[in-house]
């Protein structure tokens, strides 16, 4: 109990910073930001309204207080263009982006994890030198290059998926998942050619050691000498995943716009365009919030792999 309420007080500065520099974000932009907000037509007056609507007439210290106290009474803002609240955007938006980062990160277990054992079983061999090579190709090439192969051949020329667009779980799985196979499998590569190398590393380190040795010695076989090391190597893997869970928020901005599919990666980059900074300040405090809680519940997980962390 004292290591996880130890990591959970670890998580309240690291979220306070972030908090404070997404607030800054509007301020740190070059130029001012109501003039940027109002767009090139705007005349002096509408750029004077738009500052008192925003409160940026105000000092910098009040304008944190204020926003900090709307966003911990669950108040996120309002878009300004939209004029709809951020939290009722992001509502609409999240379905898809977490349906594509928990298929993809399934994915990249599924495949991974067996991939990289199977390669630190046969180290040296043709299957590792063929599993590397995968690893490196799947890491070099752009995400989007992918994406785009994908859809001429997979959905164009032989018509087995969608082009583009989104089905919602609601329509119907059939439909859902057909209109993510593509968008998982193009962002999933990057993930799996990562997660594939650590887990051979970190395997092939752990079959060197000598109660391996002792085990085969035993007569254990091969599957229970893997599963074994497999569960000692466990902890490299975790911290593996965590940084993947960085890389794809990013991943699926990218993904998303290749794949016109209306998820928060789309609405970011709208967002961007548009300079409307309470939607972008909610994306960013959200999403360095989930990575955060992602990353704690993996620091949490270290105590269960190897029980000697919690003490």
């Amino acid at each position: 109990m004292g290591y996880i309420v130890r990591r959970l007080l670890a998580t309240v500065p690291v979220m306070a910073v972030v908090a404070v520099v997404v607030f800054l974000l509007i301020h740190l932009s070059p130029g001012d930001p109501a003039a940027l907000i109002a767009g090139d037509l705007a005349t002096e007056d509408d750029i004077a309204r738009l500052r008192l609507a925003l409160g940026l007439n105000q000092p910098l210290w009040q304008q944190f207080v204020l926003w900090l106290t709307r966003l911990l009474s669950g108040d996120l803002g309002t878009s300004i263009f939209t004029q709809v609240p951020v939290s009722e955007l992001l509502a609409q938006r999240l379905e898809p982006t977490l349906s594509i980062a928990a298929l993809t990160m399934a994915l990249t277990l599924a495949v991974a994890v067996p991939l990289g054992t199977l390669a630190a079983h046969r180290a040296g061999s043709w299957v590792d030198r063929l599993v590397m090579l995968f690893s490196v190709l799947a890491f070099s090439v752009p995400i989007f290059l992918v994406g785009y192969l994908l859809i001429y051949s997979l959905a164009i020329q032989l018509g087995w998926f969608p082009v583009q667009g989104y089905a919602r779980f609601a329509d119907g799985a059939g439909a859902w998942l057909r209109s993510l196979a593509l968008p998982c499998i193009n962002l999933a590569l990057v993930y799996i050619a990562l997660v594939t190398r650590m887990t051979r590393a970190t395997v092939l380190e752990v079959l060197h050691e000598d109660y391996i040795r002792t085990a085969r010695a035993k007569g254990l076989g091969v599957l229970p000498v893997l599963i074994h090391a497999l569960r000692n190597a466990a902890i490299p893997i975790a911290t593996t995943v965590g940084v993947g869970i960085a890389l794809l928020i990013g991943g699926v901005v990218v993904t998303e716009t290749v794949f016109a599919i209306p998820g928060v990666g789309r609405l970011v980059i709208d967002s961007v365009q548009r300079h409307d900074y309470p939607v972008i300040q909610s994306v960013l405090l959200v999403s360095a919030g989930v990575y955060v809680l992602i990353n704690l519940l993996i620091d949490l997980s270290y105590g269960l792999f190897d029980p000697r962390i919690r003490y």
